[in-house]
């Protein structure tokens, strides 16, 4: 029986301009793009799009610009079942801004003006902090201030909301912060980042998630692209491997099974069955193009799941 239990999700917002190439360039090198499109992503849009389409009770804590693509992105938002009470426009910066480069392969490099989410501060989340406190899971990512990550995980340890980070972009992080998390979703470079473990076998990710436990934090999910995911608690861990899918493009494939995840494990699903929903969900977003233009809505996941 699915449970209306609330999400809160904390985090950036961008407007994503993608070229697509034949190969990534090298320097000094000048390509012709095959396609160009603009579309919405941030990491935390992107998390929050996706926990609202899977069917979450979400509210999305973040900020931007006060420009005319700050409110039309605003206003996409609340088409996607995200309540926008805690997104802010501000006269200080303009509306966070990706550029990404897409080959043919899929594969894709990514710049970031952070914009309006480098002003989502310490301050912002203690106005804010009602929102924390009334949520049963908190998400996180790292494309805002890395001390507005650490407050909003204090503040969550401290009213009992269970907190995930997607430690994505990979950065260093402190024993402080991983003690504060309960769920971590890093993909295999990230893993790696984390603990100096190489993750290409089911032992290095072992490996990984014990380092990672040793932190504190309780279930470890490694994301590891076509292999599936690897799944850890406390320290018991097994590879759950993914869907077949012909993969076109995959901006925003951790993401949507960030966002799904957590939004099927909050309706008291167990681990593997909220990584198995996470992963078909994912699987749609590949086999589409774009941002949040490729995050499936739940009655697509459970036809992909029901095939």
């Amino acid at each position: 029986m699915q449970v209306n239990r609330k999400m809160a999700v904390l985090g950036s917002i961008n407007i994503d301009h993608v070229l697509q190439v034949p190969h990534f360039p090298r320097p000094g090198e000048t390509l012709t793009g095959n396609h160009y499109q603009q579309s919405f992503g941030g990491k935390g849009a992107n998390q929050a799009v996706a926990a609202g389409r899977s069917g979450a009770s979400i509210t999305f804590i973040a900020r931007v610009g006060n420009d005319d693509i700050g409110q039309v992105v605003i206003q996409q938002l609340s088409q996607d079942n995200i309540d926008i009470s805690a997104v802010e426009a501000t006269d200080d910066a303009a509306t966070g801004l990706a550029m990404i480069y897409l080959d043919d392969r899929g594969e894709n490099t990514i710049g970031i003006y952070p914009g309006a989410n480098a002003l989502l501060t310490e301050e912002y989340v203690q106005k804010h902090q009602q929102v924390i406190i009334d949520s049963d899971a908190l998400l996180l990512q790292l494309e805002v201030p890395l001390p507005s990550v650490l407050a909003a995980a204090q503040l969550a340890k401290q009213h009992d909301v269970l907190t995930v980070l997607n430690p994505a972009p990979a950065q260093p992080l402190s024993n402080e912060l991983l003690a504060l998390i309960d769920i971590i979703t890093p993909n295999e470079t990230e893993a790696e980042s984390l603990t100096g473990v190489a993750v290409n076998t089911d032992d290095d990710a072992y490996r990984a998630a014990c380092v990672l436990h040793s932190k504190g934090i309780h279930t470890v999910v490694i994301t590891l692209g076509s292999r599936g995911v690897w799944l850890s608690i406390e320290g018991q861990g097994q590879r759950l491997p993914g869907y077949d899918v012909t993969v076109k493009d995959t901006i925003a494939a951790g993401d949507t099974f960030n966002g799904a995840f957590l939004c099927r494990y909050l309706e008291n699903a167990d681990q593997q069955e909220a990584v198995s929903f996470a992963q078909a969900a994912a699987a749609i977003a590949v086999s589409r193009q774009g941002a949040q233009t490729s995050i499936p809505w739940r009655e697509e996941i459970t036809d992909f799941l029901n095939q």
